[in-house]
């Protein structure tokens, strides 16, 4: 710490060598300063209040059904973005600024100056922005901050149409793609369900339920073609004499199970299976046994009534089933056709029946193959169909959002404070840049002291001389002052604090001259 005093008590005694040229450099820039500060041209600044009302009532109402926008961040990058070099020479054009540019260098010039005069402030939290310019002209800078509003206002409009249209435009390149894809989709599932109608999809059967119906009418039909073959070949044996039967006058039960009706026997015969069949399932009352046994009561009865019609259509006479009546025997032979042409149509039935079995057979190695293959086109064909709808609705919504936008605004613009400019200039500020200049001034003469105290050192610390040299120093000569030269020295300090002092008061004076001018 003392080192350090040292040293600067050593640069002020240094610098003190050389005041007075501190001193006359600082009369020197003061005055000139002080003039520079008064001559200075008087700036004014037109501004202008404008506020973005985003809270439309067509907001919440058309929630849901339009495309919003975030408005408030749209307009912080608006207010953030104005300020650019097409905006800027737009600008210049509608406050006719560049009607003084005459080449192109001025007119860059132009372009970088106002962008530099420009000012767009935030005014609170509330989408309040305060447009400022400062110009020498008052009339010109009003003239700009008008232009300057209705960029605001017309770019936040125009850009909002702008990405409007263009997010439209994007939306229906994709519908038409889209449009494109599903008309594809449909005709394929259009072709596969006419290549293979009937097996798989949403309006054919089950596929298990159709091959149980298909599996068990082929087993009705069987049934039915051995009972058709056995009632044929009951006719056959009766017509070739096999089984003779006689029909009496009168039948007994006996009787009457021994005398053969092919066409009745054999229905008979099956009904009685099945009543077998169904005795080692269930007991005597049960509703099925009952009705088996009736429909065989009725069948035996049905029998007695056909025996009784051919034994009156033979006269009472016995018959022999070889070589009775022609009646009889031609009554046969329609028998025998009938249960002939029977066999054959079960016959076909039947064949019928094995066609279909066998073909869903065969399919049912495919069907995992066509399952898949229509679970995919299906599958394509949703995607398609639900980025489609999609697409349409948000192209609806956006076409709503823009009659919205161009009906009532979902941004409104209002000119809370119109571009007006202050009587009194804005800039620069004298007061403050007066005593500034006095203080430069002042420290320009201390840095001039000080940089010729280094350029032409003086040692007046025999330390200091020693530290520097490096020598040994062996003593010092004192000056002895006399009464005359204290004088000179004490009219000396008097004279440069009275040249400091009348610096001070100078700028001082000058001060209170602008504070005066100031207050009119």
């Amino acid at each position: 710490m003392e080192d350090i005093l040292r040293q600067l008590s050593v640069i002020l005694r240094s610098m003190w060598l050389y005041r007075w040229w501190g001193l006359a450099a600082a009369w020197i820039v003061g005055p000139i300063a002080a003039a520079a500060v008064y001559l200075l041209p008087d700036r004014y600044e037109a501004s202008a209040r404008v506020y973005v009302d985003t809270q439309s009532i067509l907001k919440p109402l058309m929630s849901g059904l339009a495309v919003q926008p975030n408005v408030d961040q749209q307009i912080n990058i608006l207010s953030r973005t104005l300020i650019s070099r097409p905006n800027v020479e737009k600008l210049i054009r509608m406050a006719d600024l560049d009607l003084a540019a005459k080449s192109k260098e001025e007119r860059e010039a132009l372009i970088v100056a106002v962008t530099k005069a420009l000012q767009i402030r935030e005014a609170g939290r509330d989408n309040l922005y305060t447009l400022a310019y400062t110009d020498t002209d008052p009339q010109r800078a009003k003239r700009v901050v008008q232009s300057m509003v209705s960029i605001f206002v017309e770019s936040g409009l125009g850009d909002k149409r702008k990405d409007s249209d263009t997010a439209r435009r994007f939306i229906e390149e994709q519908i038409k793609a889209y449009e494109q894809r599903l008309i594809e989709a449909e005709n394929k599932l259009k072709e596969y369900k006419l290549r293979n109608i009937g097996t798989v999809g949403s309006g054919a059967p089950d596929y298990f339920r159709k091959m149980t119906e298909a599996t068990e009418q082929l087993n009705q039909a069987r049934l039915a073609l051995r009972e058709a073959e056995n009632s044929r070949d009951a006719l056959k044996r009766q017509f070739t004499g096999e089984d003779s039967m006689i029909l009496p006058e009168r039948m007994t039960s006996a009787s009457l199970a021994a005398v053969s009706v092919p066409e009745l026997d054999g229905r008979i015969d099956a009904q009685k299976k099945s009543l077998d069949a169904l005795l080692l399932k269930y007991t005597d009352q049960h509703p099925d046994v009952v009705a088996a046994r009736k429909l065989i009561e009725e069948l035996e009865a049905q029998k007695t009534q056909e025996i009784q019609i051919r034994r009156k259509s033979a006269g009472n006479a016995p018959v022999m089933a070889g070589g009775g009546s022609n009646a009889v025997v031609q009554q046969m032979k329609i028998s025998l056709a009938e249960a002939e042409a029977n066999v054959a149509s079960l016959k076909a039935r039947v064949s019928e029946y094995e066609s279909r079995v066998q073909q869903l057979s065969a399919v049912s190695r495919m069907q995992p193959e066509l399952e898949t293959e229509f679970t995919q086109l299906n599958r394509d064909y949703d995607v398609n169909k639900k980025n489609y709808d999609a697409l349409v609705a948000r192209r609806e919504s956006a076409t709503m959002a823009v009659e919205m936008g161009a009906t009532s605004g979902v941004a409104d613009f209002r000119l809370i404070d119109p571009p007006t400019v202050p009587a009194k200039p804005s800039a620069p500020n004298r007061l403050l840049l007066m005593p500034g200049a006095g203080a430069l001034a002042l420290l320009l003469g201390a840095a001039i002291s000080f940089l010729i105290s280094q350029i032409r050192p003086t040692f007046s610390d025999t330390q200091v001389l020693r530290d520097v040299t490096g020598l040994a120093v062996l003593g010092t000569v004192s000056m002895i002052v006399d009464p005359d030269r204290l004088r000179i020295q004490r009219r000396e300090r008097i004279v440069f604090l009275g040249g400091i002092g009348a610096l001070v008061g100078l700028f001082g004076a000058m001060t209170v001259w602008l504070l005066l001018a100031r207050m009119g």
